[in-house]
């Protein structure tokens, strides 16, 4: 009897007495004392922006290269998905989701809310499309690589999200573009932002998104319209120099449409120290002999193309992206014992120069260069490909490649060339001009030929095998959805011929 008495009492204390244990925290913000001020807007924008840092590697990584016939990554999680050893439990792919969904939950949240404040109406919309844009940014990686996943608009909710089966990839795609469509349409968005504010969203930013998306969904016409209006905005332009185009100084130039900002020492990666010791991507023979010869042609069927002089007389996007042995890097020779992993090394991403030797050693964590996510050169080339598979060859595609060709000192693509013979120029533009920035491997799998490319072994500069790849077409076309996910909410329905 005392023990129900006791529950009793206890049940009185925390049901009968609600008013009184209801009390607001002193101590922090919650959702309903939050919301008040523009600065707290801002604030709370802001930190749907910061959660980039935990989906950079996601949404566009560099490290992705090493997940295709580019590059080589001979250890972390990156090895074991390109090996065909990955699983449900594989680390990588519950870092991903949980990554989009930590982005996600914050621009709701900002959607969601801001409302309640009382700031400027064309800042308040403004702040609107740039949470609209991020919401699609996040979901962009959950529709591309798991094909479809829980569907979530509205203020975060555990009590009604928990348990949320998978919306499909079509449903997906459905909000991630009305996201950027309305986050594009009008004057919202600027074209620009100066001082505090560089790095937001940008109506081009949005546009540009929104083609990527297109395109990868196979839809040809609005792929090439909004890719063209990008290029109709006259905002944009390809930096003169491609190597430079990575630079520290040169950060935030005519070419990027929407990059990730890092700031020393608040916001820092490590890519000077993992690229050039190749703890991250190391280019493989297959990229570097992909490069043409400086007539346009192939190195297997170019007169000009020397193999006891392998590097010289090659597009000029070679020595701007990969370390090569025996030419200038950090004001040395380089040597073929330097990188020992493939014989190469990854030199975008990288703030060395070539005949500049550094003052001091950089040490991790301490790098601040912006990693670009979307560029104009991008956009151009996706207008090529969109427009060629929509419509088929015309001058407006030679245009826009041949600008990408022009700044590499490579002639003309050919005007006689039907759709399929374009289509492989395209195909190869896109993957030298854009390699070692984590588009190839979304590329290859649209493409679908991963499976062709990707099984086998690998080999360094010397010839020698350092591994083995595999890529089983039944499944690996779609990332297996985490295995932790799926023990928090059963829902959840794994991809065909993955175990939970």
């Amino acid at each position: 009897m005392k023990k129900y008495i006791l529950l009793l009492m206890i049940s009185f204390l925390l049901f009968g007495c609600k008013d009184y244990l209801e009390v607001t925290p002193t101590d922090r913000f919650t959702q309903d004392t939050y919301w008040n001020t523009k600065v707290q807007a801002e604030a709370a924008l802001n930190g749907a922006y910061a959660a980039i840092y935990y989906n950079v590697y996601i949404a566009n990584s560099i490290y992705l290269d090493a997940l295709t016939p580019n590059t080589y990554q001979y250890n972390n999680d990156y090895n074991i998905i390109s090996r065909g050893l990955h699983n449900a439990a594989t680390g990588y792919f519950n870092e991903t989701w949980n990554g989009s969904y930590k982005g996600i939950g914050r621009a709701n949240n900002v959607l969601a809310n801001i409302d309640k404040v009382s700031m400027d109406a064309a800042l308040k919309d403004r702040y609107k499309a740039e949470a609209k844009y991020l919401r699609a940014l996040y979901y962009f990686p959950l529709w591309n690589l798991f094909g479809g996943a829980p569907l979530i608009t509205n203020a975060t909710n555990f009590d009604t999200q928990a348990n949320l089966p998978r919306n499909s990839a079509d449903e997906l795609l459905t909000q991630i573009l009305k996201d950027l469509t309305e986050a594009s349409s009008g004057t919202v968005l600027p074209l620009s932002y100066s001082g505090a504010d560089k790095g937001r969203a940008t109506r081009g930013a949005a546009l540009a998104l929104k083609a990527r998306a297109l395109l990868y969904a196979k839809r040809w016409k609005e792929a090439a319209e909004a890719a063209k209006a990008v290029m109709d905005l006259k905002t944009y332009s390809l930096f003169a120099d491609y190597r430079g185009l990575f630079y520290l100084e040169n950060e935030g130039n005519s070419e990027v449409i929407f990059d990730v900002q890092y700031k020393y020492p608040e916001f820092t990666h490590s890519l000077d120290i993992s690229l050039d010791q190749q703890l991250g991507s190391a280019p493989l023979p297959d990229l570097v002999n992909t490069y043409y010869a400086t007539d346009g042609k192939p190195i297997t069927s170019s007169s000009i193309y020397n193999a006891a002089k392998p590097f010289e007389n090659r597009d000029s996007r070679l020595q701007a992206t990969i370390i090569l042995p025996g030419t200038q890097f950090k004001g040395a020779t380089v040597t073929a014992i330097q990188y020992p992993s493939t014989g190469y090394g990854l030199k975008k991403y990288t703030i060395f120069k070539d005949y500049e030797k550094p003052v001091a050693a950089p040490t991790s964590g301490t790098s601040e260069l912006n990693l670009i996510l979307i560029r104009y050169a991008d956009v151009l080339l996706t207008y090529a490909e969109a427009k060629n598979e929509d419509t088929g060859p015309d001058q407006t595609i030679l245009d826009a490649l041949n600008l990408i060709r022009a700044r590499a000192k490579m002639p003309n693509i050919p005007s006689t060339l039907n759709q399929a013979e374009l289509r492989a120029e395209i195909r190869h533009e896109r993957r030298v001009e854009l390699a070692g920035e984590g588009l190839y491997y979304y590329d290859i799998r649209r493409w679908k030929i991963a499976d062709q490319l990707l099984n086998g072994n690998i080999a360094n500069s010397a010839g020698a095998r350092i591994d083995s790849r595999l890529f089983d077409a039944n499944k690996d076309y779609l990332w297996p959805i985490p295995s932790i996910a799926i023990q928090n909410n059963p829902s959840l329905k794994q991809n065909p011929n993955y175990n939970k």
